[in-house]
């Protein structure tokens, strides 16, 4: 910690769409929660100067670094939060532990399983330091997930024998949207398997609290070129006339095999017309079901097969009560959360276990857990196996 002891001094690596939703998280949750440690936003880092230090304005960050391996350097920086594209975050990450920074690390963990391994094992090398690491699968802290993972937790389901898992956007369903960073596969590491895929791995392997063991699946790139972006664009990648190469998925479909014996069948794609961020995940078990779409965040469906009345089925239920998870520090039932309170309580988890000397989750390990899975549907796309994921 800083010399002050109390307080846990932060420097933030990239300020784009994840940089600000962090930013809001780190300036929001010392007001609402009782953390045991004060945040300081000390520094942010980014490439352009004279943007960076516009968004150090806007987002609330004391001072301003062109390099994130000034950020690691400053004395006064106690974690490294990664909010940069994935070809970085293992570099980032691992120079960071290394230095003794705690790190959080936007998802999905690394470009590649080999780069994932790596970032694990400095961080645990790093952990015998009571240096912590976490990636940050946000959508882990939204409270109707958290009760979801309750009821399955409780035996309220029963076995379970099926997850059902979609994530469904529409962003680049024109053809005519310009390349980006997230379209290069050499920057992003793959598209809608990994940007959006690793979500749902995650939160289903979350609330089952079973991992997968077995893939197999397909990606499809449905438009192979796009216009590159203009220099005035505001979008990274290389700009200029004419068009690009497409080197990522745009869609991903893969039927899975939990090791505890449940079917999967997940379904990833940035090509669904009409939808936004609907993030659907529906598990049958042995006595119940549950289902949650994020579009109804703050909603979660369960059925109880215990209840044999003539009036049984889905009961909808407002997970926005005092004893919902993380629900207490906010507004009072049915003053509805979004997108941004995921992020919060992420930062609330994260200072709460760096005070206490307690492992974050997911770890760091949690993440190579995912990359090996994406690794896996991307293997089978090109084989048209089934492909094995290790314990």
């Amino acid at each position: 910690m800083t010399a002050e002891h109390d307080t846990l001094s932060v420097g933030m690596a990239g300020y784009a769409f994840m940089g600000a939703a962090h930013s809001q998280a780190w300036r929001n949750a010392p007001r609402f929660f009782d953390l045991p440690l004060k945040v300081r936003m000390a520094a942010v880092a980014g490439r352009d100067e004279a943007k960076v230090k516009a968004a150090a304005e806007q987002l609330g960050w004391d001072s301003t670094e062109t390099s994130w391996r000034a950020l690691v350097d400053r004395d006064d920086v106690d974690l490294i939060d990664v909010c940069t594209p994935g070809d970085t975050h293992a570099e980032i990450a691992i120079a960071a532990l290394e230095a003794g920074k705690h790190v959080l690390c936007e998802k999905p963990l690394a470009n590649t399983v080999e780069e994932a391994e790596a970032m694990v094992a400095a961080a645990e090398k790093a952990r015998a330091n009571g240096v912590r690491s976490m990636v940050g699968f946000t959508y882990r802290r939204v409270p109707a997930i958290g009760l979801a993972r309750q009821l399955v937790a409780e035996g309220r389901l029963g076995t379970i024998h099926h997850v059902r898992a979609q994530y469904l956007q529409d962003w680049i369903i024109d053809p005519q949207a310009p390349l980006s960073w997230r379209l290069d596969k050499s920057k992003a590491g793959s598209g809608a398997l990994g940007d959006i895929g690793a979500h749902i791995v995650d939160l289903t392997q979350y609330i089952t609290g079973d991992t997968i063991a077995t893939v197999t699946g397909r990606l499809e790139t449905f438009v192979k070129e796009r216009p590159l972006p203009s220099e005035h664009s505001g979008l990274s990648g290389t700009a200029g006339s004419g068009t690009g190469p497409v080197t990522v998925d745009d869609a991903a479909a893969f039927l899975a095999q939990f090791r505890g014996g449940a079917m999967g069948v997940f379904e990833a794609t940035r090509f669904a017309n009409g939808r936004k961020n609907a993030i659907r995940i529906e598990i049958n078990g042995s006595r119940g079901s549950l289902a949650f779409d994020f579009e109804d965040m703050n909603v979660l469906h369960f059925f109880d097969g215990d209840d044999s009345s003539t009036t049984a089925g889905f009961r909808r239920i407002l997970a926005t009560e005092a004893d919902h998870p993380y629900v207490a520090a906010w507004w009072p039932p049915g003053h509805l959360l979004g997108y941004e309170h995921g992020f919060t309580h992420q930062v609330v988890d994260l200072v709460t276990d760096i005070a206490k000397g307690a492992d974050p989750a997911p770890s760091f390990a949690d993440g190579l857990q995912v990359q090996r899975v994406l690794a896996a549907v991307e293997a089978s796309s090109q084989s048209s196996s089934w492909q094995d994921i290790p314990a």
